[in-house]
């Protein structure tokens, strides 16, 4: 295995819900190394580039929606095999049938309001950290 680096945000419900500390715990406590760390706020055009690659599905509108309501808090993370890793702690995407322990079992509402998201491959998380990101402050 070797040190990779993955993108993460907690989305809206759980900024709104006060979650995002414990997430960011259960999230280092997992052996993640924050290299950045910012909370935003998506605009329209903001949520439709980053979510791009589902605008032909039905819930696009509704997860452009969901994602613009509130802050969210985007996170550039690092430790090996960070990818499968995070994805681990975060859970399957629909909290009914995620494990025990993990963030979307602890606090997801249901497949659309599920407090978490991260890339799912190397190649998703160049991108998904470039789209937040700048290179000096991935350094």
């Amino acid at each position: 295995m070797s040190v990779e680096r993955t993108f993460s945000i907690i989305k809206p419900d759980a900024v709104a819900a006060g979650q995002a500390g414990e997430i960011l715990a259960m999230i280092q406590k997992a052996g993640f190394k924050v290299l950045a760390l910012r909370m935003t706020r998506l605009t329209e055009t903001q949520a439709r580039g980053f979510y791009a690659v589902h605008s032909q599905r039905p819930f696009f509108s509704g997860l452009v929606k969901f994602m613009t309501e509130g802050p969210i808090i985007v996170m550039a993370l690092e430790r090996e095999d960070a990818i499968k890793g995070l994805r681990e702690v975060m859970g399957a995407t629909n909290p009914a049938n995620a494990a025990d322990g993990t963030v979307r079992k602890r606090f997801a509402t249901d497949i659309e309001r599920n407090c978490i998201h991260g890339s799912d491959a190397p190649e998703t998380a160049e991108v998904e950290l470039r789209f937040f990101f700048s290179t000096s402050e991935l350094q």
